[in-house]
């Protein structure tokens, strides 16, 4: 499994990939979410805890459910996408832990019993698996938008009203109008960020 991959793969899923605010007009089918689970499912996370949940919102009327939770600036980006999912996790992960992580017996006590330990940790990893997603969509052929500028509790009392599930960020997914795109920002050299101790 150690193959690098090709300069264009690297190109496809970083080099060259960009956010997109702006969309084509062309949908992205329900078999197109699937597959695009399916792949993202595999990344790790710690102890295989797997707390994502995702709500994907393709219709106007679910859409008009988002939109009074979203900050004014994002409110086209949402209308126009045809997908934009909410990247929420589970509260309660620890309940399958059991099936997820079943070489280690006392796995769920570990996190039901430290709610400091559970939040942290199902935010962490549905971040982590939020990133996933977004170079799952990439592989697809599929562009992304990953936003915050929205009010999470109106967004959990509308989608999640039982309180178990909480939402972390949203991505809008579908075929980015390459046209409308700002200059790419810049990033950090290595030296600017990282050590080596």
């Amino acid at each position: 499994m150690n193959t690098i991959l090709n300069r264009n793969a690297q190109e496809h899923l970083f080099l060259k990939a960009r956010s997109h605010a702006d969309w084509r007009d062309k949908p992205v089918s329900d078999d197109q979410l699937r597959e695009l689970y399916d792949l993202s499912r595999w990344g790790p996370t710690s102890m295989n805890c797997l707390p994502m949940r995702l709500v994907f919102l393709k219709s106007a009327e679910a859409k008009a459910r988002l939109k009074p939770a979203l900050a004014e600036g994002n409110i086209d980006k949402v209308l126009a996408a045809p997908v934009t999912v909410i990247v929420a996790y589970d509260t309660q992960f620890y309940e399958h832990m059991s099936t997820l992580f079943p070489h280690m017996d006392n796995a769920r006590a570990m996190y039901a019993d430290n709610a400091v330990l559970s939040e942290q940790t199902a935010f962490r990893n549905s971040s982590l698996q939020g990133a996933y997603l977004i170079l799952a969509a990439r592989s697809l052929g599929l562009d992304v938008g990953p936003m915050s500028g929205f009010d999470n509790d109106r967004v959990d009392q509308e989608f999640f009203s039982d309180g178990r599930y909480k939402s972390n960020f949203l991505i809008n997914i579908g075929y980015g109008d390459h046209e409308k795109l700002h200059p790419r920002g810049p990033r950090f050299d290595f030296d600017d960020v990282c050590t080596i101790d």
